[in-house]
This record gives C-alpha cells, structure tokens and sequence, in this order.
C-alpha cells in the first residue's frame, strides 16, 4: 500500500476525502451472455440444483464446503430454504439461458459496505457448470456489480489452504494471494487454514478487462472453444 508521512512524519495511507458507505448488495439479477445470475429461491431452483449436483460421481465436491452432502432432494431444499433467509450470506444461483434451469451458487458474504469490502463464496458448481463460460461469466458478473455498480474497493476469496481447485480458479481469475490464516475455521470437526485472496478497485480496470476480453464472442470458435486461455489474454 502507498503511503504519505503525516504531520509527525509517520508513514500514514493516503486520505479518501469523498469516501462514503457503500449499498449493500442486493436480490438483483445480473444478465450475461453465457449466464444469468439471480437471486436464489428454493421454489424455482431447489429441484434444478440437486438434479445438477447428483451429476457429480461421487460427494468429493462437498468435501470443503460446510455443508453437504445431502441425503436426498427434500433435505436439500430444506438448505436451500434456511439459506434464503439471510441477507448475508447472500446466495445467488446460477442459471442455464439455454435450459432456464439452474447449475450452481455463488454468494456475496462477510459483507463490510462501511469499508467497501465484500466476500465472493459458498460457490458450489455442478458438473454442468465447471469448466465452462459460464463458470467464469458467472464469477465475473458478481465482480463487476460489488466495483462497478456498488463502488467497493476489495472484493475477497477465501477458502481451505487444502483446496487446490480453489486456489487456481482465484489466480485464473485475477485474484491475488494474500497468504495463509491458520487455524481459522473449525468445520465438520476438523481444522482449516484459509487461504486469503482479493482484487481491490485499482486491480479491477485490469482484470476485469481481461475477463471481459476472454468472454468476448471473438474468443469462442464455432463449436464454442476458447480460442485463448484467460491466462494468455491477462499476459
């Protein structure tokens, strides 16, 4: 971080004069070319979501989540239901345009609108959403609605330090590694370091741009392929 020496010659961080509060994130729903992001309901998604999920091989993809696996689809919309009720987290799904019916979660959480600072998490993927466009529109969707339309200065990934898969999707992203809290959490009786990521509001001109590019139609080929990876349009 930059900084100025103040009256007694201490290194202090530069003044931001106009700076208010910022809005809270709201139940808005964010229209892309791949994907649709809206709010979450247990009534419209609940049943897409499990069908989704069930996909998977096996419970691996629960494993670093706090919740799950489920035991059926009553018990899932049962989450779904108590998940709904809060403001914060606040869980959006992800939703196919191509089948209207949802594929996975996301959520805006540890939300901080006095200091500008919010939580990307809880992002659940099924199969039919990994790896695909619609993954990263998704993700970048939630991005640009906290630093474009509600004005915020950090946008955060946390997740297990274990989490492999995680950690490089928030470098592909853009994110930037912050470093290690250890022993953070305690879930589903065991220990969690978490590793700490952000883009903060100077970053994100860059590497929104880049995700922008990437989702670009000029970079999918006819059979819908990549024509280059985002790390090569971010280079």
């Amino acid at each position: 971080m930059s900084a100025r020496p103040n009256e007694y010659g201490q290194p202090v961080g530069h003044p931001l004069p106009g700076w208010t509060a910022r809005p809270a994130p709201a139940r808005v729903t964010l229209e892309g070319r791949f994907c649709r992001v809206e709010p979450l309901d247990a009534d419209r998604h609940a049943d897409d979501l499990y069908a989704a999920y069930a996909l998977a091989a096996d419970g691996a993809d629960w494993t670093y989540m706090t919740s799950g696996p489920f035991d059926g689809p009553a018990d899932y919309r049962a989450h779904v239901t108590a998940e709904t009720r809060a403001d914060d987290p606040l869980q959006y799904a992800v939703v196919d345009p191509r089948t209207g019916r949802a594929v996975g979660t996301l959520a805006l959480m540890r939300q901080d609108p006095s200091n500008g600072v919010v939580e990307v998490g809880s992002v659940t993927f099924s199969p039919l959403l990994k790896r695909t466009p619609l993954s990263t529109e998704a993700q970048f969707l939630l991005m640009s609605y906290a630093f474009d339309e509600l004005g915020y200065r950090r946008y955060e990934w946390k997740c297990d330090s274990l989490n492999e898969p995680s950690r490089r999707a928030a470098l592909r992203l853009g994110f930037t590694f912050e470093g290690i809290f250890r022993q953070a959490v305690v879930y589903k009786g065991r220990s969690r370091d978490t590793a700490w990521y952000s883009v903060v509001d100077t970053e994100w001109p860059q590497v929104g741009g880049a995700l922008r590019q990437w989702l670009s139609p000029e970079n999918f080929d006819g059979e819908g392929r990549q024509k280059r990876s985002l790390s090569a349009v971010r280079a």
